[in-house]
């Protein structure tokens, strides 16, 4: 293990829940359906969710209003509970990585990124940091993460990546990285190496360490 990279919601931040919120919420206010969204939105870009909505008939400019006045939803509703909903453990382990390259992989709007790494003041962990919008193709597609590795400079069968959905996780392992899942209920996420509730998890730790030497 020579350098980490790190998915955003459902990595660093417990934003599931809140994003959920936000959809429904929003979904409602323009008579848009809703239903099983809190399961099958996990992982995708706005823009791919905005179009299983509205049809291949919407505009890309529909598509972008539509996802971005949803984020400003969704960023005023995480505001006052941003620093509560870090994943436990985040900022120590964060700060066990400083002798490493760490980065930071997202599908998440350039607009969130800032508001998580700025409002929490993280930023400064990440070497760095590439969004959905800075690739050709999103997760499940390999493309962010190997854009992460190449600028870190390191290559991605020596860096650990820990993701929370099946989308980025199939990236990570098409990346050639290794994949630890995030999973705060516990079970299992198939294609990990293993998964932990959080960074609190005492099954991590010695799992790195042996990977370090």
């Amino acid at each position: 293990m020579r350098a980490v990279i790190f998915d955003m919601d459902g990595v660093l931040i417990d934003s599931n829940p809140t994003h959920v919120a936000a959809w429904l919420d929003y979904l409602a206010q323009h008579n848009l359906p809703s239903e099983g969204i809190d399961t099958w939105m996990s992982g995708k870009r706005n823009d791919q969710i905005m179009r299983i909505l509205l049809g291949e008939a919407a505009s890309e400019a529909e598509i972008f209003a539509h996802g971005a006045a949803k984020e400003a939803l969704y960023r005023q509703m995480m505001a006052p509970q941003l620093e509560v909903c870090l994943m436990p453990g985040l900022r120590p382990f964060l700060a066990s990585l400083a002798d490493l390259p760490v980065g930071l992989g997202t599908n998440a709007e350039p607009a969130n990124v800032d508001f998580l790494l700025d409002g929490a003041n993280l930023r400064a962990h990440f070497r760095a940091i590439v969004d959905g919008h800075q690739v050709k193709h999103a997760k499940p597609a390999p493309d962010i993460y190997l854009k992460v590795a190449g600028q870190l400079g390191i290559a991605p069968q020596d860096i650990v990546i820990f993701e929370d959905s099946p989308g980025g996780i199939r990236a990570g392992r098409a990346a050639g990285a290794r994949v630890i899942g995030v999973n705060p209920e516990g079970s299992h996420l198939e294609g990990t190496e293993f998964t932990i509730r959080d960074f609190a998890d005492p099954v991590l730790q010695p799992a790195l360490d042996r990977w370090r030497l």
